[in-house]
């Protein structure tokens, strides 16, 4: 489980172990856990077709391509070749919005193991890996390969953003996550799986249309990062909040104001949600109370094979 306020490199890089309980891309339909009410399933791993051959004994008769043979009256099989494998890309928030936490971890470290786990599961099923990785100012892209340096770059470029996010320059640069959003079409190549993670903030509607845009030709989730205090203020504790900048104080002990901070955080998050709905991306909500091992394993555990049934 992540904890702390910033990432530790060596972490990352032992969460290689968890991965191996995920399987990205199985066969079996995705339910519409992902996404509320939508139902999706991962393109993954395929056959492309080949070429046609003569029919041989031994072949699937369901793969006999019957417009060539009555065309020429000789019986011919359609041959397919195995896609082996996919670009996975990965993008990983670390703006000034994801240094918040109130229980395990910030929420920038949440997603920064979020992401170790989905490249690391990648890289088990021999797909390629890359990523982006942004905060307020800037991002840095690792091109997708299947190999570990690619990996550890990817978590080189996240621990040093996740490392000097505290220390940054407040800014307002509430638009970069659609812009990322826009960057994300640029790069990622067709067929590939991309992941977002991130807590949204500031996301709107021409982000959620440059992820539809995305989707058309890629398999796009969200995962959505969150804390449980961005929904429910304590009634008590202490009053005097900072951004780093600026310093001030509240009332915690209002229920009127913890009641009105509830509701706006609610509409924002079912809005967020119904967008993403709409344009039928699914989504993983993963709060930093959780593990967020075991809840990608609800997605993409690997099912453990039935024991076979010997009838007497």
């Amino acid at each position: 489980m992540a904890k702390g306020a910033n990432t530790q490199l060596t972490n990352l890089i032992g969460l290689r172990f968890g991965a191996a309980r995920l399987n990205l891309f199985a066969r079996t339909r995705a339910q519409s856990a992902l996404a509320g009410s939508v139902e999706s399933h991962f393109r993954g791993r395929g056959l492309d077709f080949e070429e046609v051959r003569h029919y041989q004994a031994g072949d699937d008769t369901r793969t006999i391509d019957w417009r060539v043979t009555a065309r020429t009256g000789v019986a011919h099989t359609k041959l397919f070749r195995e896609e082996r494998e996919r670009p996975v890309f990965v993008a990983i928030d670390q703006r000034r919005s994801m240094a918040f936490g109130s229980q395990h971890c910030f929420k920038s470290v949440q997603a920064a193991e979020v992401a170790a786990l989905l490249s690391w599961a990648a890289l088990r099923q021999s797909d390629r890996i890359g990523g982006l990785v942004f905060n307020d100012q800037q991002h840095e892209e690792v091109r997708p390969k299947r190999s570990k340096n690619a990996i550890l770059q990817l978590l080189h470029q996240i621990d040093d953003f996740n490392n000097r996010l505290l220390s940054a320059n407040p800014i307002d640069c509430s638009n970069q996550i659609n812009d990322m959003a826009f960057e994300l079409r640029q790069i990622a190549r067709h067929g590939s799986a991309v992941f977002i993670i991130s807590d949204f903030h500031g996301f709107n509607e021409a982000g959620v249309k440059q992820l539809y845009q995305l989707k058309r030709h890629n398999d796009v989730t969200a995962i959505i990062i969150s804390d449980p205090m961005e929904y429910q203020l304590p009634a008590t504790g202490g009053s005097v909040l900072t951004d780093g900048e600026r310093r001030f104080s509240i009332n915690l002990s209002s229920k009127l104001l913890r009641k009105e901070f509830s509701e706006h955080a609610v509409k924002r998050h079912e809005s967020l949600k119904q967008n993403l709905i709409q344009y039928g991306i699914p989504s993983i909500e993963i709060s930093t109370q959780d593990d967020a091992q075991k809840v990608l394993e609800q997605f993409y555990g690997k099912r453990k094979r039935r024991p076979l049934r010997v009838r007497a």
